[in-house]
């Protein structure tokens, strides 16, 4: 049973996603970052100096009264609350990973396109007299010697 398990870890599909699973983390936690850090702050100062993270709707007021400075404070008061700039956050996190997705697999597809079409380019053509296939830089057949540069 081991060496039935280790012959399925070891098949390259499931190495390929377990490399993948890896990465995909890494990358989200940078695109996290990228936007609780570099994207929502300046969008935040243009809309009147608002930190996206800290918006929130108090649904029911907890132990002590509101209103409450931050979402933390509210949380902590025991505090319902509908966390809508947390929400737009994720959505905007969202989006940067499908781009950058769509980026990345759309660069992978032409350059499998243009190894496509060096792999299909014909490396033989046919003589027009004797109808043998010769290489297709030949200029001479090695079969009817005939030439085939004016042709």
């Amino acid at each position: 049973m081991f060496n039935e398990f280790k012959e399925f870890a070891m098949r390259g599909n499931v190495v390929d996603m377990a490399v993948g699973i890896i990465i995909g983390a890494a990358f989200g936690a940078i695109v996290s970052s990228m936007v609780a850090d570099v994207v929502m702050p300046p969008i935040g100062l243009l809309i009147g100096n608002v930190d996206f993270s800290n918006l929130f709707i108090v649904l029911k007021h907890g132990v002590t009264e509101g209103p409450y400075a931050s979402l933390a404070e509210a949380q902590k008061a025991g505090a319902v609350t509908l966390n809508f700039g947390k929400f737009a956050n994720t959505i905007i996190g969202f989006v940067v990973v499908a781009i950058s997705t769509f980026i990345l697999i759309r660069a992978m597809n032409k350059l499998k396109r243009k190894e496509e079409a060096r792999a299909a380019a014909p490396t033989t053509k046919e003589c027009h007299y004797c109808f043998s296939v010769i290489p297709i830089k030949a200029s001479r057949c090695p079969h009817c010697t005939s030439d085939l540069s004016s042709v």
